[in-house]
């Protein structure tokens, strides 16, 4: 028998890892986070990984899976996500808020085009030498410059320009091939709980988030990763509370404006993933936020398991 797997997807700290934990304790399943930031060691604090009493309670899977100063893409996560569903004696709770991950559960997020060490280098210049408008410059040189892509992310402006370059088939026709392709799990449809809403306190829960993380020692984690080179990887020094935290070090910003800084930025990311989710998954039931959901959600997955 081909257990479930339960997608638990929502923005930032509204309480996903804590649900996910829950459910697999009364389910005898186990967690895979599904975060683009927790996959790397030592990323811990700024992560808001979950801790060691909690991984005791059950079992967790995409944790802690490559050194922070090596790049890590989605194709290595989807690998690691296929081992965790072939080997689980129970259901999998996948739990996460990155949106780029999540999305292989629901269709094809990478294709077979292997890009050599000279084109990402090349692409690599061109982001440094002239940023995100350079990326975009290039890429509509080689006709993609009506596109349905995100045009304001480097990162997937980049890699889709590695692709055009790579192949040297036009950027039109390479995304129409690959809406055509089948995803990694299309034969594992997952069940898909939302915790869409941020709750009435949902600032408060953000900066007693952020208070902790400063007082867990979010500064000092960073001062341990730049010493263990995390700032070759942008994917890594540039997520949230580690950019600035690397600013506060290199005196770019005062210690005061700190918690402010982290804030913002995190108001953003969630704004960002709330739209996401909103255009791109439905939903099999929605949820209210951090600690009121676990009688919905259990007998959501009850009904699914027996």
């Amino acid at each position: 028998m081909v257990l479930p797997l339960f997608v638990i997807a929502g923005p930032t700290a509204v309480g996903k890892s804590a649900l996910g934990i829950s459910l697999a304790k009364r389910f005898g399943g186990v967690v895979l986070s599904c975060d683009s930031v927790q996959v790397y060691r030592a990323m811990d604090i700024g992560t808001a990984k979950v801790s060691a009493e909690e991984r005791a309670m059950v079992t967790h899977f995409g944790l802690d899976l490559c050194e922070p100063d090596r790049p890590y893409d989605v194709k290595q996560f989807a690998d690691h996500a296929a081992e965790v569903l072939l080997h689980s004696v129970g259901p999998v709770f996948c739990v996460g808020g990155s949106g780029f991950y999540l999305k292989m559960f629901y269709g094809p997020v990478y294709d077979s085009i292997a890009v050599s060490p000279a084109v990402r280098e090349r692409v690599r210049a061109i982001e440094k030498r002239d940023g995100l408008n350079g990326l975009l410059q290039e890429l509509d040189s080689h006709g993609g410059g009506n596109l349905p892509i995100d045009r304001k992310n480097p990162r997937r402006v980049a890699r889709f320009l590695e692709r055009t370059m790579e192949s040297d088939v036009r950027p039109a026709i390479l995304l129409e091939k690959f809406r055509k392709m089948k995803g990694s799990f299309a034969e594992r449809k997952p069940y898909t709980l939302l915790l869409e809403g941020a709750g009435p306190d949902y600032e408060g829960t953000l900066r007693r988030r952020i208070e902790k993380q400063l007082t867990d020692g979010l500064v000092g984690e960073t001062e341990m990763l730049r010493q263990k080179g995390f700032e070759q990887n942008p994917s890594a020094c540039g997520s949230v509370g580690y950019r600035e935290a690397l600013d506060l070090l290199d005196g770019r910003i005062g210690r005061e404006e700190l918690p402010e800084r982290i804030l913002i930025r995190t108001r953003q990311l969630a704004r960002k993933q709330r739209t996401w989710l909103r255009h791109q998954i439905a939903a099999d039931v929605v949820l209210p936020p951090n600690g009121e959901n676990f009688g919905m959600a259990a007998d959501f997955v009850e009904r699914r398991l027996f």
